[in-house]
């Protein structure tokens, strides 16, 4: 969930930076109507020294363009396969053969180096109830079979990524972590097998959401800032929501039996746009306080001098098709932008001031689809509403870096984003004739009216034109833009 910001740079899982503060990788997800090349992206990875990704998913054209790239690789298993795979071990052995033993290269060969198999995108998320906790023990326990019989258990490890919200402390205090009482047989179970097979916990740190939740995280603690009033617990002192997060998660882990677990960091970043404080000003003190605080090795009170073993970036890039249920932020977690343009800069020691961007994008046309002021548009903010049912219209919610271009500019950032999502397509801008295709940027300060890339991934939107029908349920399921009225 949590599935962008920072400035991959991060990315700094540059050797050197590994040996400082363990490896930092950067999360990469493909969830986009035109998503970059993978091609593309491994050059930007490449590009900017970062050594470590972890997917969501087993892509066929992401892998191949990771052949070769001596790139640390962590595979996603999707939550809809584990009833499968828990239920069958020759699934198992197929989804391994067919996603790992097929593209893997041991050491550095023209194949992907493996590092880990992630089991399912967060199933333990409280909001999935408890749909997938009867199949991760198996599933887990399958695949690593299948990992022994290609002979590959000893070079990839099988992990579950864990959500934010897979452990809590009622009194905001570490000391009283522990994991929601619905986990807890599953959760022994899952650390037995992690620990039995020397795999590490990987889980979610979110201290932008913590910050949203909880009345009693400043903004100042949640961006390291040595401004914030620090929280006690006992005789542990904690200057920022990163420590205290993190030593919840260790007082769980203890209070089961586990102490001394090994934590990744599996997605931590800090959102660009879509709600208040997501912005790239912000992302950037928090990123730039985060990896100084890993680089300097202090751990955390609980743990001093003992930081995550790994730590990945949320995210590489923008995602304009990402469920927006937790809020529109969810699109906007990239270091870069969705055509891997960097967002702000990043020192990682390197002698870079900036991060490399994407180079030599393709772009659609320069062309936008506006609204034609000369029509009547009394019924203009029902159909803006229905664009947004497809598109993406998360920057004009309120915070977001469009929420205050006014009537009827916004009305054209709907029926703009509409229109690149279908590919520039001629009556993808008619909306009952109050669209009108432009070639005059109607971009204004920081609100960006965007050009899709020349590629989609996504053949649904090559389809005819379509609406929703029902004009009210746009209005309740897109709140975001009530501004329209």
């Amino acid at each position: 969930m949590f599935p962008y910001l920072t400035l991959l740079v991060l990315l700094l899982a540059i050797p050197s930076m590994g040996s400082l503060a363990g490896a930092i990788g950067v999360n990469w997800g493909t969830n986009a109507s035109h998503p970059l090349p993978p091609a593309k992206v491994v050059e930007l990875l490449k590009a900017n020294n970062i050594a470590k990704v972890k997917l969501f998913d087993a892509d066929p054209l992401v892998l191949e363009a990771l052949s070769g790239s001596n790139i640390g690789v962590t595979v996603g298993i999707p939550n809809s396969l584990l009833k499968s795979l828990n239920s069958s071990k020759k699934a198992a052995e197929s989804w391994v053969h067919d996603n790992v033993t097929r593209y893997f290269s041991a050491g550095h060969g023209n194949g992907v180096r493996f590092e880990y198999v992630a089991l399912g995108d967060e199933p333990f998320l409280q909001s999935y109830s408890e749909q997938f906790h009867p199949f991760i023990i198996g599933a887990a326990m399958n695949i690593q079979i299948a990992l022994g019989r290609a002979n590959l258990a000893s070079e990839v490890k099988v992990v579950v990524p864990c959500s934010f919200d897979t452990f809590l402390s009622e009194s905001g205090k570490p000391s009283g972590g522990h994991f929601r009482p619905d986990l807890n047989k599953t959760m022994i179970e899952l650390l037995e097998f992690l620990s039995k097979h020397h795999s590490p916990f990987f889980v979610t740190i979110s201290p932008f959401i913590s910050f949203h939740q909880n009345k009693n995280i400043s903004l100042d603690f949640a961006l390291f800032k040595e401004t914030a009033h620090p929280h006690k617990d006992s005789h542990k002192t904690y200057k920022n929501s990163f420590d205290l997060s993190y030593d919840t998660l260790v007082t769980a882990l203890s209070t089961v039996g586990f102490p001394e677990m090994d934590i990744v960091v599996a997605q931590i970043g800090w959102p660009t746009d879509g709600v208040a404080n997501a912005t790239s000003s912000t992302a950037e003190i928090f990123m730039k306080g985060l990896i100084n605080h890993l680089r300097s090795r202090s751990g955390t009170p609980l743990r001093p001098r003992n930081p995550p073993i790994e730590t990945y970036i949320y995210s590489l890039l923008d995602e304009d098709q990402r469920r927006t249920a937790t809020g529109n932020f969810e699109r906007h977690w990239g270091v870069f932008t969705f055509d891997g343009q960097a967002k702000y800069h990043l020192n990682f020691g390197q002698n870079a001031e900036k991060l490399v961007n994407a180079r030599n994008v393709e772009y659609l046309p320069s062309r936008w689809c506006v609204v034609n002021n000369n029509k009547d548009l009394s019924n203009a903010t029902a159909i803006a509403l229905e664009a947004c049912s497809v598109a993406d219209c998360s920057a004009i919610s309120p915070g977001g870096s469009c929420h205050n271009i006014s009537w009827p500019r916004n009305i054209s950032y709907a029926f703009n984003s509409y229109y690149q999502q279908h590919n520039q397509r001629h009556d993808s801008c008619d909306f009952g004739g109050l669209g009108l295709i432009t070639t005059v940027d109607p971009s204004a300060d920081n609100c960006r009216f965007t050009i899709e890339l020349r590629t989609s991934h996504s053949a649904s939107l090559h389809g005819a034109y379509l609406f929703l029908r029902t004009v009210l349920l746009m209005f309740s399921t897109f709140t975001c833009l009530s501004k329209f009225t």
